[in-house]
């Protein structure tokens, strides 16, 4: 059966070629509407099966891979406590505010996944949470970040695999994740639908092959 990645995420499409399965990409549907009554790892489950959802109307025998990722960050300033939740800033203003609320504070980036085949009407849900230690970054530092451009179309506003690694103090949990696509997830969900994989994940996860990847793994 034929896999479809449904995403328009350059980091995902370079993610998912390490498994070295022939795949296609399909761009999906918008499908990130609020939804203030669900929590961060409920909300990211959501958008990734919408989307795979929007991709397997169009491609109904194949299996169609969705991700979402999105942050939570737990407001102390409140009289009383709430997550709040960030996904990607629409400019860069929205960005710089991000920033500035990250900064010196651990926060938790959760990456959800869904598997979906239409026409056998199965899905298959999972998700990874990764807790990450933003270092406190001056003003200065936020700006120059900002300046690389890398901030629009990233959950939280920064890039870890890029230069957006110089931010952040530690990560722990699993560095593919923290990217936008639980390498490991992935492929369990996929040897359960008995696609083969021709390397060894594992392996994978020891030779870290993806920029940033030793220097945040665990």
């Amino acid at each position: 059966m034929r896999l479809t990645l449904a995403s328009s995420s350059p980091r995902r499409r370079e993610l998912l070629s390490l498994l070295q399965i022939p795949f296609d990409v399909v761009e999906p549907d918008d499908v990130e509407e609020p939804h203030p009554d669900l929590g961060p790892a409920a909300l990211a489950a959501l958008y990734a099966e919408r989307k795979a959802l929007s991709c397997a109307e169009r491609c109904p025998d194949c299996l169609v891979l969705g991700s979402d990722t999105l942050i939570a960050l737990e407001d102390k300033r409140a009289s009383v406590p709430r997550t709040e939740v960030l996904g990607k800033p629409v400019d860069l203003a929205e960005a710089r505010a991000m920033l500035r609320r990250l900064r010196g504070q651990e926060h938790v980036i959760h990456t959800a996944v869904a598997l979906i085949c239409k026409r056998d009407r199965v899905a298959d849900l999972a998700s990874e949470q990764v807790r990450v230690w933003m270092r406190h970054v001056s003003d200065a530092e936020v700006e120059a970040y900002l300046c690389t451009q890398e901030s629009l179309g990233k959950a939280g506003a920064y890039s870890i695999q890029g230069e957006g690694a110089r931010l952040i103090d530690r990560i722990q949990g699993d560095f593919t994740a923290a990217v936008g696509l639980p390498l490991r997830l992935v492929a369990d969900l996929l040897h359960r639908r008995g696609v083969r994989l021709p390397v060894d994940v594992g392996a994978l996860y020891r030779e870290k092959l993806f920029p940033n990847w030793a220097r945040f793994s665990t």
